[in-house]
């Protein structure tokens, strides 16, 4: 047993040492508060200008768009995103202009549907025009045809909904000379020796 006790107390007395030191630090922490009679001044970081919407909404906004037009391409019904775009796109749009706009894509047979895994590249941050309408441009570095896209949403009861669209897809530019090695480079594997 007695090996036991001496076990045992140098363990209690770093135990009571600790709530010692706790209650020393505790109480110089709140006689320091109690001087302060003065809130301590919040940091001051520069103001980072406010987006209209987050950059999660951004993109949402741009892919289900670009998703949605890529299925009315695929079935010739254009009644879909004409239904889900504001009030004032289908009072100017029918599903037949709709389809007479996105001929060119749809007799390509172009596919979007990598807009569902690429990152877009937006050429400016959302903003709202002098309309309040909110702008989305940018593209999708996707080869060897980019997708270049400009969408316009009308904020309808809360909810951003289509009220312009374009789509291009021209040639992507040439990969930059960082991205593919030069000719006279060694190569780091050897022939294994005999």
């Amino acid at each position: 047993m007695r090996v036991t006790r001496s076990l045992l107390a140098p363990a209690a007395t770093v135990v009571v040492a600790l709530a010692l030191a706790l209650a020393v630090a505790v109480a110089v922490t709140h006689s320091t508060l109690a001087q302060s009679d003065k809130p301590a001044p919040a940091p001051q970081w520069p103001q980072q200008p406010q987006l209209p919407v987050s950059v999660e909404q951004a993109l949402y906004l741009i892919r289900s768009t670009l998703l949605t037009l890529n299925d009315a391409n695929r079935t010739g019904n254009y009644s879909v995103l004409r239904d889900l775009a504001a009030p004032d796109f289908q009072a100017k749009n029918t599903a037949a202009d709709l389809a007479l706009g996105f001929t060119d894509l749809r007799r390509r047979n172009f596919d979007l549907f990598s807009v569902a895994l690429a990152a877009p590249q937006l050429s400016t941050p959302p903003f709202l025009d002098p309309g309040k309408m909110l702008r989305l441009t940018g593209y999708f570095p996707t080869r060897p045809l980019q997708i270049n896209f400009d969408l316009t949403f009308q904020n309808v009861g809360n909810q951003w909904r289509l009220y312009g669209i374009s789509v291009a897809t021209p040639q992507a530019p040439p990969e930059t000379a960082a991205a593919t090695p030069p000719a006279n480079a060694k190569k780091s594997a050897s022939a294994p020796k005999p």
